[in-house]
């Protein structure tokens, strides 16, 4: 018996959007990029700075007779935070005069909680934009940052409020505190561009991505002010910083 021209036709369709859909490979999802496809390295070079501070720990031990549930009933206030060998915590460190283009930063929005009657991180490095500022005591914190670029803050925290979120837009150092709990205190500095980092307790942190060229770091630390050093950078290699501030 002879099969139709037509149903020949048909079946030769069929065999054919088969074996196409079985070798193809799979399509990314709709509006996704293909895992497949290979992604281009970010340029640049990076700096590694250490900051030392040569001189003794400053510890103000003071005594809490507020909260002190949740804040304890004392407090080792550090002027200097200084971990081994002589490395010193919460210092922002910066490409200072920066104006070419920046690679983008896409670090989630930063936060600054408040727990156990302290500001943690005590030191926030951040670019413009939005802050979620926690109060994960349970216990009533009042938020007053001292700023001259951006608007001033000055609000009352209850216990129930755990998130408030605050904008600044202007590049600045800030300093905050609570009016409820005298101690606490703490540092906003918000940056024009993404070349940061904050030393951790060995007094150390990295710039990623930094364009290739000669550039001035910045140290700042509360208590010392500002210090300055030229440091050239070369795409892919990495560039060491050491800096040793006496108090």
């Amino acid at each position: 018996m002879r099969m139709p021209i037509r149903a020949i036709f048909a079946a030769t369709l069929a065999l054919t959007a088969a074996s196409c859909t079985d070798d193809a490979p799979p399509k990314p999802a709709s509006g996704g990029a293909d895992p497949s496809a290979a992604r281009a390295p970010q340029a640049g070079g990076m700096i590694e700075v250490v900051v030392k501070y040569l001189g003794e720990p400053v510890v103000e031990t003071l005594e809490i007779n507020k909260d002190v549930e949740a804040c304890g009933t004392d407090k080792q206030l550090q002027k200097f935070a200084v971990g081994p060998d002589h490395g010193l915590r919460d210092a922002v460190v910066a490409l200072a005069g920066w104006k070419g283009e920046p690679t983008a930063r896409t670090d989630p929005r930063p936060t600054l909680d408040q727990k156990r009657c302290e500001f943690h991180p005590r030191v926030l490095a951040m670019m413009p934009g939005e802050l979620d500022i926690l109060n994960s005591d349970g216990i009533l914190h009042n938020i007053h940052t001292s700023s001259q670029a951006n608007a001033p803050i000055n609000k009352a925290q209850p216990r129930f409020r755990k998130v408030i979120t605050e904008s600044f837009d202007e590049p600045e150092r800030i300093r905050v505190r609570c009016d409820v709990h005298s101690w606490m205190e703490g540092w906003i500095v918000i940056l024009p561009h993404p070349y940061f980092g904050v030393t951790d307790y060995s007094g150390g942190t990295k710039i990623q991505n930094v364009p290739p060229g000669k550039h001035t770091i910045e140290v700042w630390y509360p208590a010392l002010g500002s210090h300055r050093r030229e440091v050239a950078v070369k795409d892919g290699q990495t560039s060491t910083v050491t800096f040793e501030i006496k108090g």
